[in-house]
């Protein structure tokens, strides 16, 4: 275990915090459709158009943007189609869309050198490496779209697709595919039973404290950010999980409520 200087976690930990606005509420609206793998399939989406985008020779800049957001919204109507059309099979198709994505992604960087390090960074992430230019942009994005999710436009179906998928789009690139599906479902998971600002505010506090401490022993043991991040959310909400259930039991038995 080395020493480590604080500063070359801070960015990735704004980065981080980015993310949980926008994923947090967005989690919550997930499991409350049923829809929880929606987000792995919109975010393999992303990271399909990031690799089309460097299959055809662009490695950095809007175009990039525009590959990554076109395959994520290309999606995200396709699944609301599918909602609207199939919601049976809703689940089914949208771990289709994930495969195929997936399997399409691996198929453009077969014969590419570089194939296999791309892709280990689009799922696992390098979020311990962001760069002030990407904060500075996830920043007035997150800011957009934190907006937006506070009109009706949100709450109309094809409105809260395209609004995921944007907010999607914008992360899986800061942080990988794995740590965004963490980011969304495991805050949100942890406070199901809490209503309202309640639920919102200790699902950002449990995604904060889950970053804070992943990227400390990132930095400390030298460990895979994405991956440590992802583990330290999970410790994080389990932790949660078993202190809230007693108080909440011993509040209501105070109230003389079952």
């Amino acid at each position: 275990m080395d020493a480590f200087d604080i500063k070359l976690i801070v960015p990735a930990f704004i980065a981080g915090l980015l993310i949980l606005i926008t994923h947090v509420p967005l989690g919550r609206k997930v499991l409350g459709r049923g829809i929880v793998f929606l987000d792995l399939a919109v975010a393999q989406m992303a990271a399909l158009g990031v690799i089309a985008a460097h299959y055809a020779g662009l490695e950095s800049g809007w175009m990039v943007q525009v590959f990554a957001v076109l395959a994520a919204v290309i999606g995200a109507v396709l699944l609301n189609l599918a909602e609207r059309r199939w919601p049976e099979t809703q689940e089914a198709l949208i771990g289709t869309v994930f495969v195929v994505s997936a399997s399409a992604g691996i198929l453009l960087l077969a014969h590419d050198p570089h194939g296999g390090e791309a892709l280990q960074d689009l799922l696992a992430g390098q979020i311990l490496w962001v760069s002030s230019q990407q904060l500075l942009v996830a920043a007035v994005v997150t800011a957009a779209l934190a907006g937006l999710l506070l009109t009706p436009f949100a709450r109309r179906d094809l409105g809260f697709y395209l609004l995921f998928a944007c907010a999607v789009t914008l992360s899986v690139q800061l942080a990988g595919v794995y740590l965004v599906f963490a980011s969304l479902i495991v805050p949100a998971l942890a406070v199901r039973r809490m209503p309202g600002l309640a639920g919102l505010f200790a699902g950002w506090g449990i995604g904060a404290m889950g970053y804070a401490s992943g990227l400390v022993l990132s930095a400390l043991f030298d460990w895979p950010s994405g991956a440590i991040v992802v583990c330290a959310l999970a410790a994080v909400a389990l932790l949660f999980v078993s202190a809230f259930k007693p108080c909440s039991q011993a509040v209501r038995e105070r109230l003389g409520l079952k």
